[in-house]
């Protein structure tokens, strides 16, 4: 039974940034301590950016055990790793090359693999071999960072589409028809399965479906992210939050 979710207002972009990551450094940290190692999965989008900026600096940075904590993302465009939209770019300019996590903890998404469903297969594989599954076991991220679109959509996972419904594969491809990149994305049961799972989300076009997510709307697809024995958080400016 999932518990009931936190959510922190703050006054605006910054003051969120601050509070999610302290959450984020504290988050990583303790579960470092009691695993001895610690899997977080990254989200994309503008809103983390200042948030990552912060746990690259002093004093946060000083608090994580970088050499112990394995990266990844829960959804990526099927874009080259530099280009301007990869997911993976804006966490490397903004975290990880200012800080020192080894390389062989980055997991990035393979999108070099081929079309978007070669690339869920490789990152699927991936993560199987990381956290050692067997058959129908599902990976425990300590933490997976999230946002939320105006249309409720959260990693990749978009209202009406197939991947919505996928109760096996960890990792699946999917195609928007309005957006340009095909786009691979941890299914809900990976997010479900999560020991903690933040929400970082800003602006008052998202602040119906913040409403709807935390209603239990079915129709919202964030309000489906409820893990099975884990916690959720959410981190709102006041124009999200209202």
């Amino acid at each position: 039974m999932s518990s009931a979710p936190t959510v922190v207002v703050a006054r605006d972009l910054e003051e969120l940034s601050q509070q999610a990551a302290s959450y984020i450094a504290q988050t990583i940290a303790a579960a470092a301590s009691a695993r001895g190692r610690a899997s977080v999965a990254l989200s994309g989008g503008s809103t983390p950016r200042r948030a990552y900026e912060l746990l690259a600096a002093p004093p946060l940075r000083d608090t994580i055990p970088w050499e112990r904590v394995d990266v990844f993302w829960g959804d990526e465009r099927c874009v080259p790793p530099d280009h301007a939209e990869s997911n993976y770019r804006l966490a490397h300019e903004g975290l990880l090359a200012r800080v020192p996590i080894p390389a062989s903890n980055v997991h990035r998404v393979p999108t070099e693999a081929g079309d978007a469903a070669a690339v869920a297969a490789q990152y699927e594989r991936d993560l199987r071999d990381y956290f050692r599954l067997q058959s129908d076991a599902l990976p425990r991220f300590d933490l997976i960072l999230l946002g939320l679109g105006p249309d409720g959509h959260t990693a990749s996972l978009f209202p009406g589409t197939a991947a919505l419904d996928e109760t096996r594969r960890l990792v699946v491809p999917n195609r928007i028809d309005y957006m340009p990149h095909d786009r691979v994305t941890f299914t809900l049961p990976v997010l479900n399965a999560a020991r903690a799972v933040d929400f970082l989300v800003a602006g008052a076009d998202k602040a119906p479906k913040v409403a709807g997510a935390l209603a239990g709307d079915p129709t919202v697809v964030a309000s489906r992210v409820r893990p099975t024995d884990g916690t959720v958080r959410w981190d709102l400016d006041r124009a999200a939050g209202q």
